[in-house]
């Protein structure tokens, strides 16, 4: 019989009593944190109580704004422009509600390009004219009503510019919006509804698109790149980037020097920017936790053991929420007469930006793959 050596002779036995501990669930505490998690049925409830739900809302949204319009259209009036104003601020307001699902169809549809373009996160903002962030290309529209000829499918800045929210938002409720519709009436209410007409098109195929894609979305429950769980982090990110960029911190002046861009707000024309603003964190901690569902992110994250860091991020989102609901509308007044409220607001943006863009994705291992150019 072969002889080993005594140091041999204990390393067989640690290694025995090692794996011994392991099978039995001594070594490390039991299953790994998450693995008891049904990431599938998380998903499934995604598509099925917030998804697809949300875009058949948009649709809803968008059959009750094309009624109130063809009223304010047949008959301009202060009346007939404050209902239309109700009836598009819901779908705005709605909008908001499924803005974080920018992936799969809508990716596909580039929908958030062509409905409500936020420029991106470029705030090189070199003149006051320059088309970034919420803006809204008011010369192109106009040089497209009196041209008579377009195409919204365009794949340009002016165009993302010049139709959806942006162009509807300022058709509707511009400087001297009924005026211009009375004095050329033919033209600027066939802009309008090839406006409509496009934007619902492009809500129909997302809403369509979902119930092919659904199977697909609730099947994947990696984490990597291009993963439901991955887009839908990244759009947390995402989000939050665009929360304090384009809806608040480049309006109020935060990449420009103190300059204020009051016009950059988004829906400026409307005067909702901070409700908008407010629905759109008060949706992203809805999708955050699930609705409540026990199946949400935030569900996930207590079952990988990060119950505090869940803690911090569901609080962070109660503390923004509070801070925007105190800055009244219209937020282009409110960036100075309200300054303070602004400022309030923006600093625990940056907190809850930090959470979700770093701490979130780090603990589910999941990468944030776009980039911004102003730092976090």
């Amino acid at each position: 019989m072969k002889k080993i050596s005594l140091a041999a002779f204990f390393a067989v036995v640690l290694a025995t009593v090692f794996f011994a501990c392991s099978k039995s669930g001594g070594g490390d505490g039991g299953p790994e944190p998450g693995q008891g998690f049904d990431k599938s049925a998380m998903l499934a409830s995604y598509a099925d109580n917030l998804i697809i739900p949300g875009y058949a809302a948009l649709q809803q949204q968008l059959a009750g704004l094309k009624t109130a319009s063809d009223a304010f259209l047949a008959a301009p009036s202060p009346t007939a422009q404050t209902a239309l104003k109700q009836a598009y601020t819901a779908t705005h307001l709605q909008y908001e509600r499924v803005a974080a699902f920018q992936f799969g169809p809508a990716e596909n549809a580039l929908l958030d390009l062509f409905v409500n373009f936020s420029g991106g996160l470029d705030y090189n903002f070199n003149t006051s004219g320059e088309l970034t962030g919420f803006s809204t290309d008011s010369v192109t529209i106009e040089q497209n009503i009196v041209a008579g000829g377009y195409n919204l499918a365009n794949m340009t800045r002016a165009s993302f510019y010049s139709q959806g929210f942006p162009a509807l938002n300022y058709l509707y409720f511009g400087p001297g919006a009924i005026d211009k519709l009375n004095a050329s009436p033919v033209k600027r209410k066939q802009y309008i509804n090839d406006v409509l007409a496009r934007f619902k098109s492009l809500a129909d195929k997302v809403a369509a698109d979902w119930t092919g894609y659904r199977s697909t979305f609730v099947a994947n429950t990696k984490t990597d790149v291009g993963s439901p769980i991955g887009n839908m982090i990244n759009q947390f990110a995402y989000q939050m980037d665009l929360l304090k960029g384009p809806r608040i911190g480049w309006p109020f002046g935060k990449q420009s020097n103190g300059t204020v861009f009051a016009s950059k707000c988004e829906a400026y024309f409307a005067g909702i920017s901070a409700a908008l603003a407010v629905e759109n964190i008060t949706s992203l901690k809805k999708i955050y936790t699930g609705g409540g569902s026990g199946k949400g992110m935030s569900d996930y994250l207590v079952a990988l053991g990060k119950q505090s860091l869940n803690n911090d991020v569901t609080a962070q989102f109660d503390l923004v929420l509070e801070k925007l609901k105190a800055i009244p509308d219209p937020l282009s007044a409110s960036l100075t007469n309200n300054a303070a409220a602004v400022e309030a607001a923006y600093k625990e943006i940056q907190k809850l930006l930090t959470l979700l863009k770093t701490d979130v994705p780090s603990a589910t291992g999941v990468q944030i793959t776009f980039m911004d150019n102003d730092g976090d």
